[in-house]
C-alpha cells in the first residue's frame, strides 16, 4: 500500500464566488511583487487568494520572494507579516518553495489561519512531509505531463486541488477530478494574458484561475456573470 493511499483528503478553504481567484504575486503589474503592497491591493480587488512564494534565509528567518536572496531587506516581507495582512481579508495560495513545514505549520496555527491557506507543493517530498506535519492542511500540486491515469495519481498523492496550463486535462481527466472532488486552479498568467485567454481556461471547464491581472479578470467574470 502507497504511503498516501491511507490518508483522507482536507477540505479547502470556503470562497463565497463561482470561481476563484488567485493574484500571482500579489496585483504585481502594479505593485511590485510579493510584496505588502501588492497583495493588499489583490485584496482591494476582491480576489479568493494571494500567492506567496515562501524561502528560507540563511539565518533561518521566514521571507516572501519567488528567487533566492543575497540578503534581506526591509522591502521582503517576512512570513507573519503576510499572515496577519490576510487574516481576515483573504485566503493564502502558500507556493512552498524552500522551507521547513514542522517550522511554518506552527506559525499558521498560531496566527489563526489554518483554514484559509492551501499549500502548493513543488516536489513529492514536500507533500509526503505536509502530511505527516498536517495531515488537515489542503495540499496542492502540479500533475507531471506524462501522468494519463489520474486515479491513480491522485491513490498515490491526495491532494485538494491541482493546477496545469490550458488544454492539459483532457474530458476523462475532468472527469476523475469532478468525481474525486478535486478544484482545478488553471495558471493562466502570462505575457498575452488576455480575455481570450481567460475564456478557455473557463470553457475546460474549471474551478479557478491564477493570473498576472487579477482586477481586470474579476471584472470580466463579473461581465460574464461568472463572479
Amino acid at each position: 500500500m502507497q504511503f498516501f493511499s491511507i490518508l483522507l483528503i482536507a477540505l479547502l478553504p470556503v470562497v463565497k464566488h463561482k470561481h476563484v481567484v488567485i493574484a500571482h504575486r500579489g496585483d504585481h503589474t502594479v505593485l511590485p511583487e510579493n510584496t505588502l503592497a501588492a497583495y493588499t491591493r489583490a485584496i482591494e480587488d476582491g480576489v479568493d487568494y494571494v500567492e506567496v512564494d515562501l524561502r528560507t534565509f540563511k539565518d533561518g528567518r521566514l521571507y516572501i520572494s519567488h528567487g533566492e536572496l543575497s540578503a534581506l531587506s526591509d522591502k521582503v516581507p517576512s512570513f507573519e507579516q503576510v499572515l496577519r495582512l490576510c487574516k481576515k481579508k483573504v485566503n493564502i495560495y502558500l507556493d512552498f518553495k524552500d522551507a521547513d513545514p514542522a517550522i511554518v505549520y506552527p506559525l499558521i496555527k498560531k496566527a489563526g489561519m489554518q483554514k484559509h491557506i492551501v499549500v502548493f507543493c513543488n516536489t513529492f517530498e514536500q507533500l509526503k512531509d505536509w502530511h505527516k506535519v498536517a495531515p488537515d492542511m489542503p495540499l496542492m500540486t502540479s500533475v507531471p505531463d506524462e501522468v494519463k491515469d489520474l486515479n491513480a495519481f491522485f491513490d498515490e498523492y491526495p491532494v485538494s486541488a491541482i493546477d496545469g496550463s490550458i488544454g492539459q486535462y483532457t474530458p476523462e481527466m475532468l472527469a476523475v477530478c469532478k468525481k474525486r472532488n478535486v478544484a482545478i486552479w488553471l495558471d493562466v498568467q502570462a505575457k498575452d494574458e488576455d480575455p481570450l485567454r481567460w475564456q478557455k481556461a473557463l470553457d475546460t471547464p474549471v474551478q479557478g484561475l491564477q493570473t498576472d491581472h487579477p482586477g481586470a479578470l474579476i471584472n470580466y467574470l463579473k461581465q460574464n456573470g461568472n463572479r
